[in-house]
Order: structure tokens, then sequence, then C-alpha cells
């Protein structure tokens, strides 16, 4: 390797270290369910041991461990933690809120969840709902929370974040339309805030307006034939993710978390190799299709545990898996053009394309030692 590439092989490895642990692992959500009953609503809420420890401090005797007697030790502030950053409204009525019981320990997908047994008390039969959620508002801005609301015999879903910590439910026929819209927003903002799907994006997208010949990258003779070559991988992509989304959510098939995330690494790291040791060509769409099958676990994470049935799962994984579309037609309707543009200069040959793999060659280096063995290599950075 030149003197050159190694400066681009420390500056890019510098640049991921300055902000590689915040997107290291599964967004933050939590699972809330609630089911209402006359003036009664009754539900669980599900929040992430990691998520508590990170804001009220679980792991008392420091040992990167939390114990069942840690979680009981700490149940009154986590109760209080939680519940001051969720408040209910009937008909403008603030609705008492109280937790039940010890609280319990479940695993999701991701790892270890706190679920809380609560009531809700209204002075009315509940007909008009109004939901404020604000959990980890102040310290994670990606966090989410997945509401699942129980009334008579239908479901309604929706997604609680900053820009919509506040959300109305009259109690009547589940609105399909708004759902569909909110996992189509949910769906474009996590593959634009996925930065291990977008760096993989990045891994197919910037061969794709040169060829090889001669043993060496040349630049593509016309963009037909350029668009041709992406539209296979793109399309053999999402076919393959769209068929683990569906599988996993469906709890057909089911894979721990944390192998998933460690193989989208994995996945992110040889399909950059492959740009500076290329060793797939001419079916670069069938590895994008491999590759497509380990991702759409990832994208599944979300809607997988939140229990949707029936006409709500359908519309939750049809708005989810179009908006992941539209965020990935987003990516490449900027970066083609640019591309092709650029194609033919030095800057790009030897800058963007090499410069840029092996900078996501680095960074999923990164991911997959932190999600594999379940460690921090930068835990100092926040």
């Amino acid at each position: 390797m030149s003197q050159y590439y190694r400066i681009c092989y420390c500056l890019f490895a510098y640049l991921l270290c300055w902000n590689s642990n915040a997107y290291a692992h599964k967004p933050s959500d939590s699972y809330l369910v609630a089911a209402v009953e006359g003036t009664q609503i009754k539900g669980q809420w599900d929040i992430a041991l990691r998520d508590l420890d990170f804001a009220i401090g679980l792991d008392e005797n420091a040992n990167n461990e939390i114990t069942w007697q840690e979680v009981l030790n700490k149940q009154q502030e986590i109760n209080a933690y939680a519940f001051a950053r969720l408040h209910i409204e009937n008909a403008q009525v603030n609705c008492l809120i109280m937790p039940q019981k010890k609280i319990l320990i479940d695993h999701h997908t991701d790892g270890a969840y706190a679920v809380i047994q609560y009531s809700a008390s209204c002075t009315e039969p509940v007909t008009n709902i109004q939901l404020s959620y604000t959990l980890f508002a102040d310290i994670d801005p990606s966090h989410r929370g997945l509401l699942k609301l129980d009334y008579k015999g239908t479901s309604k879903t929706s997604i609680f974040g900053p820009e919509n910590a506040i959300q109305n439910f009259l109690l009547e026929k589940p609105n399909r339309l708004t759902e569909f819209k909110n996992y189509l927003e949910e769906g474009i903002g996590h593959i634009w805030a996925g930065y291990d799907h977008i760096l993989f994006l990045l891994s197919l997208l910037l061969p794709a307006v040169l060829i090889r010949k001669s043993d060496s990258w040349q630049p593509s003779p016309d963009f037909k034939s350029t668009f041709i070559d992406l539209f296979k991988v793109v399309t053999a992509f999402t076919i393959a993710h769209s068929i683990t989304l569906t599988l996993a959510t469906l709890h057909i098939i089911s894979l721990p978390s944390r192998w998933v995330e460690a193989a989208i690494a994995a996945s992110v790291i040889v399909a950059a190799l492959n740009n500076i040791f290329p060793v797939i060509l001419k079916k670069r769409w069938l590895a994008a299709f491999v590759f497509g099958l380990i991702h759409g676990f990832g994208f599944a994470s979300v809607l997988s545990d939140l229990g949707l049935q029936n006409g709500s799962l359908f519309i939750a994984l049809v708005g989810f898996n179009v908006g992941v579309e539209i965020g990935q037609i987003g990516i490449l309707s900027i970066y083609l053009p640019i591309s092709f543009a650029l194609r033919k200069t030095w800057f790009y040959q030897h800058v963007f394309f090499y410069g840029g793999s092996i900078f996501i060659i680095a960074i999923a280096t990164i991911w997959f030692v932190e999600r594999a063995f379940n460690i921090g290599l930068f835990t100092f950075i926040k």
C-alpha cells in the first residue's frame, strides 16, 4: 500500500473513531402496550436495560453485567424515571398511572428488557386518548417508542419520537392510512439513520460508475450500462431484505440481534474489500442478494418485538418496507448523477473510490469487533 493510501487510511480511521460508538448497535426502542377496558387502561412497557443503565445507572458494582438483584434495587427509580416521561389523558383529563407488581425481565432480539406492568385509571370511559411520550428524549434523540393500542378486538399502532412526542387516538376503527404513514416515515428514517446500511450501499455504489479492464478500474463508457448494472444490484438487495424482513417479523425465522448486527458489519467489510481486491465482478447482484438477506433481519428488529397481528402487521410491514426503499432511492438519486459526472477524474478514481473503500473497511471492522465480541472499543466517545 502506497504512502498516500496509508495517509488516507489513518485519516479515515481517525474520523470513524470520533463518532463510531453512537451507531454501533440496533437503535434504541421501547415497546408500549395499552389495552383499554372502560375507564381503565392496562398494559406493559418493555424498556432495554442498557438504555436504563445509561440513563440512571443499574450496574452498581460497575462490572459491565446487570443482575436481577441490581434491577430490583433500582425498581422505584426505574418506575419514577419512566412514568415521569409518559402521560395519558382521556378527554383532556389526566389518567393516574400506577406500576404494578415487581419489574420483570424479558429478552428481545437485542438483549434484556425491563418489563413494567401498569394500569391507568381515568375518570370517564376512555374514548379519546392523548399520549405524551418523552422517554430518553434528553439523552438519545434517536430513541423511538413503539405503541400497540388494543380496544374491543382491534389494534392501533404508532411510533413516538422527538418530532411526534404527543399523539391523539380516537377509539374507533383504526386509521390504517395514519399507521401506514407512521411506518413509512420510520422506514425512511431507519435507512438514513442506519449508517451500516448506508455504508453497505455505498460499497456497492462506488464501483457502479467504473468497469474492470486490464486489471484496473476504468470509467464506465455510458450512463445506460451503469444504470442497468446498478438496477440489478439494488433490485436484488431489495428483494432479499424484503424476504427476511417479512420472515423475521412473522417470527418464522428468528436470529439473535447481536449476531445479525455483526454479520451486517461483516457484509460491509466484504463489499468494500471487493472494491480494492475485486473477486466478484459480473455477478455483483448475486452478492447483493445474499447480503440483503442478512440486512433484512436488521430491518426487522424494529417490528418483530411489537407483537402485531392481522391488519396492523400487514400495514406495518408494507409501510416500513416501502419507507426503506424510498430511503434507498433517495441515496441513489443523490449519489449516482454526481459520481457519474466525476467518474473520469483522478479525485473519484483514487481519493473517493479507494479512500472511501478504506474508510468503509475501517469503520465496519470496528463495528464487527464491537458487535461480535460485545465490547466497546471507544466507550469514552459519547
